[in-house]
């Protein structure tokens, strides 16, 4: 059986974190695992190269980390007949510090999934580490996008030979576990969310104003996740009291429960790649207010309607519909559902790995 590497260097899917990023990672070992033609995917290291401070001691020590468990792998790969080495997440600030480097020294064909170029960090505090990302992109034979929003700047600095193409995100979930689903009595809005700086914290800023202009008044929030930026996002809605109750890190069960017995997926959505959550509210039934931003476009279904940036009140009027419209969220549910069901499952996945891996690894034992 054809043997396949696998490496996350942004969060590998053993992390104890609980994330998109992990749990994408997790879905795309398994469905390389579940491929007909029979590869045996394994995760070769744990090494996360991650730098979100852009401190060059830091990557240094990485770097040097990595050529050591480059080494080590050339010689694993050489025993195990490896046939193609495959990274999840390649970018400035988490480059493969490792692919490159093994894949050329066994001979093997080397690819990305989602791989970001930026080439605007060539310059500052991760000057270096944006390099390497750029020469694992540049290494790659095929490298995977899950969003328009990716694509351009792949295609506009891909080298001669290269493959660009499209994978849609997925969830690990078959066709049978997607629900039917009718309106619950109880107006419960649900967001899903990291409580960290950054995009996330505006997220919830945009969050916590769009409550503030509800015209329904019989509304509960519910925020699912944590992190070191909770007391400034609990501060954000103090003014609503006890409608808000901070859920904290759930389980994938414990979040399966919350998607199920709420009305509405609120977020917003700032500086998000995708959103693995909106696929898992839409996989829900669980209808959805976003903004039209790129890439969160890409995984919303036709029926919803995306609220411009910036624009709480437009968010506030979508949420009061969709509580108040029995029709509507129906319709919208509907929609979801089908949406994830077409394109966004396991089993397409699977199929599509397959159609892409095989000319590069071919059938061979």
């Amino acid at each position: 059986m054809p043997t396949i590497a696998f490496y996350a260097p942004l969060k590998p899917p053993t992390h104890p974190t609980p994330s998109g990023d992990r749990e994408i990672a997790r879905g795309v070992l398994e469905a390389l695992n579940t491929i007909e033609q029979g590869y045996d995917a394994k995760l070769v290291s744990d090494l996360r190269t991650y730098d979100g401070k852009g401190n060059d001691d830091a990557q240094l020590a990485l770097i040097t980390q990595a050529k050591v468990e480059a080494k080590k792998l050339i010689t694993l790969g050489q025993k195990q007949n490896w046939r193609l080495w495959f990274t999840y997440h390649n970018y400035y600030k988490s480059p493969d510090l490792i692919g490159p480097i093994v894949s050329k020294a066994l001979g093997i064909p080397y690819i990305l999934l989602e791989a970001t170029r930026a080439k605007k960090r060539l310059h500052g505090p991760w000057a270096y580490y944006a390099q390497l990302a750029e020469t694992a992109c540049d290494k790659a034979d095929a490298i995977l996008y899950f969003t328009q929003r990716d694509r351009q700047s792949l295609m506009d600095y891909k080298p001669k030979g290269q493959k660009i193409i499209h994978l849609p995100p997925f969830l690990a979930q078959g066709v049978s576990s997607v629900p039917k689903r009718t309106k619950p009595k109880s107006n419960t809005i649900l967001c899903v969310g990291m409580l960290r700086k950054g995009a996330k914290t505006q997220s919830y800023k945009l969050i916590a104003k769009t409550l503030a202009t509800l015209k329904t008044t019989d509304w509960t929030l519910k925020i699912a996740g944590d992190g070191p930026a909770r007391p400034e996002i609990e501060n954000l809605f103090a003014l609503f009291k006890s409608r808000v109750t901070f859920l904290g890190q759930c389980t994938s069960a414990e979040l399966a429960e919350q998607y199920q017995s709420a009305s509405v997926f609120l977020w917003p959505g700032v500086d998000e790649a995708f959103g693995m959550v909106y696929l898992e509210a839409q996989a829900a039934g669980l209808p959805v207010i976003a903004q039209d931003l790129s890439g969160v476009c890409d995984v919303i279904n036709s029926e919803t309607i995306l609220i411009p940036p910036n624009i709480p009140t437009e968010m506030a009027h979508a949420v009061d519909n969709l509580l108040t419209n029995t029709d509507l969220w129906q319709k919208n549910s509907r929609a979801g559902i089908e949406f994830i069901k077409q394109n966004h499952l396991f089993g397409a996945a699977s199929k599509n790995l397959s159609t892409i891996l095989s000319p590069f690894i071919g059938s061979r034992p």
